[in-house]
């Protein structure tokens, strides 16, 4: 799970504000199952933050410390 993490996580730094879709493009060895699922307990525990972009579709982005204190 730490893997998964740290991977998904490298991908959010280099591409801030990157789309869910690149996510899983950007980690072939991970299901789209295992990107959804390690994403949320990220925004959950407020170490990424979601923003809607339209329909269905979902910006990822590393949350700033303003963003844990909400």
């Amino acid at each position: 799970m730490h893997e998964t993490r740290e991977k998904i996580m490298q991908m959010i730094i280099r591409s801030p504000d990157c789309s869910l879709e690149e996510v899983v493009l950007e980690c072939p060895d991970l299901t789209w199952n295992q990107v959804f699922c390690e994403i949320d307990r990220m925004s959950r525990t407020g170490q990424v933050r979601l923003t809607p972009k339209g329909p269905g579709r979902y910006g990822v982005s590393r949350a700033t410390s303003c963003d844990a204190s909400a």
